[in-house]
């Protein structure tokens, strides 16, 4: 089948007639699923490139020197829809008089590319991942590619870059192997970004051939009783206060007396503690809550954004009592300073007080049985533990915790013990029926031989 245009004109050679380019010429060209041209019947070379997927950009097609032996090369404009066909028109005819006089564009161009430095490439990649990216990503990505990268490479040539230039950052941070993995990353994402969109001339990613370290997993569950001393130490602290000790490496001159020396919170802090407890959702997902986003009745938070995208929170009762109990002093549920405009807030961080509670319950740092210093996160993998010890499964749990990924889900696999041991006991109770011979057992359990 010969594709056509909306005007008729039949397609050869994925070319179409030349026509004059005008803003309802342009309009009406229609995409097919292949690649082919519309060219201007009144500027030689200036054309529209249609692809198959349906982006199209004005450009010119010229030859890079004389004769028809002469390579064929091609500029892009821009989009259509960025300029007028006007305003294509004028820079063809700027870049054609240039291959007049014995310029190449495209070659010039190339080589613009490959002179961009690593603080230019930076620059361009942060714009793309704050347009694209969720604020805390774009966040990271400016951190790890500010605080590792430009550093060193910042004035080095984009393009000349290698796996020799990035593996000694990785190595100098071996002691944080995390944080160097996410630099590794960042730096290949970025250069990924830059051949994909040819920013970049096709090369190899400097960050690709680079082997990671092995990263220490963090695992942080709270026990039971543990839980019973941090759920104490919240109600202490928001009825009589937990004392607090000055440093004795600052100065305390006017430090208050020890009666007075006590962190206070009022009760919306203590029902965002609970909540991250109850619920296993994530800090910013708690703190940011508006009343529109509340529907007790049905015992549902409905989160417009969050890390994993639209998500619904479900709410237990213990959960739902807290939040009915919440004075509405404002559109969110935990409010925070109103900002500068006099708009109103929400509360960003719990620092203050989950320090001292933690502190408090004694869970600030390290034990006799080696567990490190609970972390406010470490409060939602308590909620997904206590999920797992219950026997809900995986695949409920993965939907209560809001994760797209099922492996995400998996890291708390490990914790399944019950129904392991459970399986255990019956096929080894299957074995001693089969071996025991008939002998007299008492609780599944064969006495051992003298000497065996």
């Amino acid at each position: 089948m010969v594709p056509r245009s909306s005007w008729g004109c039949p397609v050869a050679d994925k070319e179409q007639k030349a026509v004059k380019l005008t803003k309802r010429t342009v309009d009406a060209i229609i995409a097919d699923g292949t690649d082919f041209y519309v060219f201007d019947s009144e500027l030689v070379g200036f054309g529209v490139r249609v692809r198959k997927t349906g982006g199209m950009s004005y450009i010119v097609r010229y030859r890079a020197g004389t004769g028809r032996a002469a390579p064929v090369k091609r500029v892009t404009i821009a989009p259509l829809g960025k300029v007028t066909p006007e305003q294509a028109r004028e820079r063809a005819k700027d870049l054609l008089a240039s291959v007049v006089k014995g310029q190449d564009p495209a070659k010039e161009r190339a080589e613009a590319r490959a002179a961009l430095t690593v603080q230019a490439l930076t620059d361009l990649f942060l714009e793309h991942v704050a347009a694209k990216l969720k604020p805390k990503t774009c966040e990271q990505y400016t951190h790890m590619l500010k605080a590792y990268a430009l550093p060193t490479l910042g004035k080095r040539i984009a393009s000349s870059i290698t796996s020799q230039d990035i593996a000694p950052i990785h190595l100098k941070h071996r002691s944080t192997p995390t944080t160097a993995n996410r630099f590794l990353a960042v730096v290949s994402a970025m250069y990924s970004w830059a051949v994909t969109g040819k920013v970049l001339p096709p090369m190899e990613n400097p960050a690709s051939q680079i082997q990671r370290y092995r990263e220490k997993k963090r695992e942080r569950y709270l026990t039971m009783e543990e839980l019973g001393r941090l759920g104490d130490a919240i109600t202490e602290a928001e009825t009589n206060g937990i004392p607090w000790e000055p440093d004795p490496d600052k100065q305390t001159k006017h430090a208050p007396k020890a009666e007075n020396r006590k962190v206070k919170v009022d009760a919306a802090v203590a029902a965002a503690l609970r909540l991250y407890i109850l619920t296993g959702a994530r800090r910013s997902e708690i703190l940011s809550l508006t009343w529109d986003m509340v529907d007790l009745e049905r015992g549902l938070l409905f989160l417009p954004d969050s890390k994993t995208g639209q998500k619904t929170v479900v709410l237990n009762g213990p959960a739902q009592v807290i939040i009915s109990e919440l004075p509405r002093i404002s559109r969110y549920l935990f409010p925070g300073k109103p900002r500068e405009d006099g708009e109103e807030a929400h509360r960003h961080d719990l620092k203050r007080p989950w320090k001292a509670v933690r502190r408090y319950a004694g869970l600030d740092a390290a034990d006799a049985d080696d567990r490190v210093r609970v972390r406010l996160h470490d409060l939602r993998h308590t909620h997904a533990s206590v999920g797992v010890s219950a026997n809900l499964g995986l695949p409920i749990l993965g939907k209560l915790l809001g994760h797209s990924n099922t492996r995400t889900t998996e890291r708390y696999s490990h914790l399944e013990l019950d129904p392991a041991r459970r399986a255990s006991e019956i096929i080894g109770s299957r074995i001693m029926d089969a071996i025991g011979g008939g002998r007299e057992q008492r609780d599944n359990v064969l006495p051992l031989k003298k000497g065996s």
